[in-house]
């Protein structure tokens, strides 16, 4: 599914930081037909130790990750909805992506220069905001309506430095976290710097940085996991000694719908599914204890995929 999220942000707040570190997630383009290899479009896999687990239960010779594409959407300056700075180009991408990571800033840094009088996050958010509903204003199509889009918010932090999380008194703070709480929000904490740091690190150093840092987190995967959730995307999974894939389909989609994830022939010529959640499996060993044992179930066109699912389909 060509899905993507494109990572908004006023200037100086992190963003191209951010996709920096995004983009040592990528995955091979060639697993994935409908990407672009626009520079400025990061293929990024979707980290699941389910899917990771099955392909060593399998030995599975290729193990493929589900993958959301991010975009780098030029910043964005008070008054682009009257084309100001990048706004026309800013507007004309974000309204291409499925959804919106919006970077704010929530740390104090002199050296960094800041756009506004000070570090203000929810007065960043409410800026944008501003610009992207007088946007829509001047759009007759609702469909093309960029608020109607779902939003994750990214909180970038620096270690070392004074971040407005580190003091939940402080009264900005306060305010970003009443605003997510009455607008239902969602959001992550990510330190965009250490993040794009570790991409050049060998696995082994990577844990000795995040100490010297203080960052034992890793902001990236949840960044990924969260905008794959807020598409409302789920994964189910396929496994066998040649590969262990992870397929990705909207919630609520039948065995069908999914099975054309795979291959159209698997949704016009459906016959059954035969399903089994990927822990059960875990726990059986193999698909043929799983069946010995009764653990796999014989689903029909109706069946409802569940995110874990591992399916075998038949079809004509």
């Amino acid at each position: 599914m060509a899905l993507s999220i494109g990572i908004v942000g006023l200037p100086n707040v992190g963003k191209s930081t951010l996709f920096n570190a995004l983009t040592k997630k990528s995955v091979l383009v060639a697993n994935y037909p409908f990407a672009t290899i626009d520079p400025s479009v990061g293929v990024v896999a979707v980290p699941d130790e389910r899917r990771e687990k099955l392909a060593a239960l399998s030995q599975s010779e290729k193990d493929v990750p589900a993958a959301v594409e991010f975009v780098d959407i030029a910043g964005l300056v008070k008054g682009a909805s009257e084309g100001e700075g990048l706004g026309n180009q800013f507007l004309s991408h974000i309204r291409q992506v499925d959804a919106i990571a919006h970077v704010v800033r929530i740390f104090e840094n002199p050296n960094v220069a800041n756009t506004q009088e000070q570090i203000d996050p929810l007065a960043d958010i409410e800026l944008i905001l501003t610009e992207l509903v007088l946007a829509d204003m001047d759009t007759k199509d609702p469909h093309m309506h960029i608020a109607k889009k779902p939003v994750l918010y990214v909180l970038n932090k620096e270690a070392g430095g004074h971040n407005l999380d580190e003091t939940p008194n402080d009264e900005r703070w306060r305010r970003l976290m009443e605003f997510f709480e009455k607008n239902n929000a969602t959001y992550v904490v990510v330190d965009a710097h250490v993040e794009s740091e570790l991409r050049e690190l060998h696995t082994d150093d990577k844990q000795q940085f995040r100490q010297e840092y203080g960052v034992f987190d890793d902001g990236i995967n949840t960044l990924i996991r969260g905008g794959y959730e807020l598409l409302g995307l789920i994964s189910f999974f396929t496994t066998g000694e040649d590969e262990t894939r992870a397929w990705t389909v909207p919630r609520g989609a039948t065995a069908p719908k999914a099975g054309a994830a795979i291959h159209s022939d698997f949704e016009t010529k459906f016959i059954r599914a035969e399903v089994i959640h990927w822990q059960k499996l875990l726990e059986a060993g193999s698909f043929a204890k799983a069946r010995d044992l009764g653990q796999i179930r014989t689903e029909g066109k109706e069946y409802v995929v569940q995110d874990g699912d591992v399916i075998e389909f038949l079809h004509g």
